[in-house]
């Protein structure tokens, strides 16, 4: 079997898994609705953004930092929302240890 035959089988598992189809089905419904769509962008931008700061050694703005948690914890009272973010997290852990995976098959060369 040649590497992109198998690289095209695990695209195909991935997108077969639980975890791949919940998340997809309560995203699309969650990103239908304008309003809740326009909420969690924002969020994700802020988020972005703190994040940038963190990696690239930016000094840590406490007021944007504050307005997030602030945001999240609104963002989490619709049940709907939460229950997609926690989708998201168990997606985004099966890819990273699917990419923890093959880092480690390929370390020897890296």
């Amino acid at each position: 079997m040649n590497v992109y035959d198998t690289a095209n089988r695990l695209a195909y598992e991935i997108q077969e898994s639980d975890e791949y189809k919940q998340y997809k089905k309560l995203k699309d419904s969650v990103m239908s609705n304008n309003e809740t769509k326009g909420k969690i962008e924002e969020f994700e931008k802020l988020r972005y953004d703190v994040q940038l700061m963190d990696y690239t050694g930016e000094k840590k703005d406490e007021e944007k930092t504050k307005k997030l948690e602030d945001m999240y914890r609104m963002l989490v009272e619709d049940k709907q929302i939460k229950e997609y973010f926690d989708l998201e997290v168990k997606f985004n852990v099966m890819i990273a240890d699917v990419n923890k995976i093959i880092a480690e098959a390929i370390r020897d060369v890296l």
